[in-house]
Formats: C-alpha cells, structure tokens, sequence
C-alpha cells in the first residue's frame, strides 16, 4: 500500500533557506510530464515521518499536490540531508505512471540460523545487503527474505538461488555471491597460544 503524502506548489521566486525557516523542505516532481518539473514543499514534520516509514529508491508513496493539481504514486529518487545538521533539506520524487517497470533498490533480510554456525561455530558472512531489481510499481517488494538455515560451513547462495517475488527480475549477475558460512575465525590470542606451543615443542 503506498503511502500519502500531502505537498503544495512552492511559490514563485520563494527562497529554500526561508522556507525551510518556516518549517518547509522544498522538493521536485519529475516523470510526470516529459521533462517538466513540479517545484514543490512538504511540512517538515511530515517529511520527518515519512523518512520513518520509507526507503530512497524503494517505497511507493502516493504524491498529493493539492493546488497544482497533480495525485499519483510516485518513489522518493534522492534525499540531501544538511551536512551539519544532519536534517533533510531537499527532496526528489519521481512519478512512476506509464513509465512500465521500473528500477529500485529492496533489502535482502537473512532469516533462520545456518546449521554451520549453530552447530559448527561457523561465521555468517552476508556479503549483499541490498539489491538492485526490475519491476512494476505496484509489485515493489519491502524486503526480499532469504532462509539461510540448512547452510553448512563452506557453503554459499548466489543471487540465481534466491527466489523473486513474481514480476520481479534481479539486474546483478546471477552468479554474484549473496551469503556465505565462514569456517570458525580463530582470534589473534588463541593464534599466538598456539604458535608458542608448537614452538615449544619444536625445542
């Protein structure tokens, strides 16, 4: 379900730093008309709850300009946040109507506990957290689980094992490696323990 959100039309010739003053963050709507442009402010707590609740490049938020007029479902392209404040400052939506599939960026959650570190004392070693897919606006998946239970010590999954949610196609190779179980890691005290023994012994 895409999330609402309601926006006005900035006024003309209006300053960003005044109205961010004014408890404004000015934003862009592209896509929704060729290359024409929508400028744009959110209420800065509304902003600040939306950020709660979506992903850059991933939630379907459903854009409301009450006096353009303009609705339609859209997804968050960029946020710029203050490099000092460390407050968001600008914000970029896209409009995805009529443009068919589209390209976003969906977490990968790793479910289960792998039998090669439960009973093996191996190290699960996800080396993709995120991935980029391909798919309609309205099939956008929140998060894509992969179960890595059965998983023993040196075993591995590549993005080919994973499971898509229909519609949805990866646009990494197929065989780039996603998760892994790592053979237990020996810290650097029990390392220099041993060495010392067999040194002692080698005397």
């Amino acid at each position: 379900m895409a999330i609402t959100v309601e926006s006005q039309k900035r006024p003309e010739g209006s300053k960003p730093r005044a109205l961010r003053r004014s408890g404004l963050i000015p934003g862009n709507l592209y896509g929704h008309k060729g290359t024409e442009s929508i400028s744009l402010t959110i209420d800065a707590k509304t902003v600040e709850r939306l950020l709660k609740r979506v992903s850059v490049n991933n939630t379907l938020i459903e854009l409301n300009i009450a006096d353009a007029p303009w609705r339609g479902k859209t997804l968050l392209r960029e946020l710029q946040i203050h490099p000092a404040k460390g407050t968001p400052y600008h914000l970029s939506f896209f409009a995805v109507a009529g443009h068919g599939d589209t390209t976003v960026e969906v977490r990968l959650r790793f479910v289960g506990t792998a039998i090669g570190v439960k009973q093996e004392g191996g190290v699960l070693d996800t080396v993709v957290t995120e991935l980029q897919v391909t798919c309609a606006p309205e099939n956008i998946p929140e998060v894509i689980e992969i179960d890595v239970t059965n998983l023993q010590i040196g075993d591995s999954l590549s993005i080919s094992d994973i499971s898509f949610p229909e519609g949805v196609t990866p646009l990494a190779e197929l065989e780039r490696l996603v998760v892994s179980v790592l053979p237990p890691q020996i810290n650097a005290e029990a390392e220099e323990e041993a060495e010392t023994e067999t040194a002692s012994e080698a005397k």
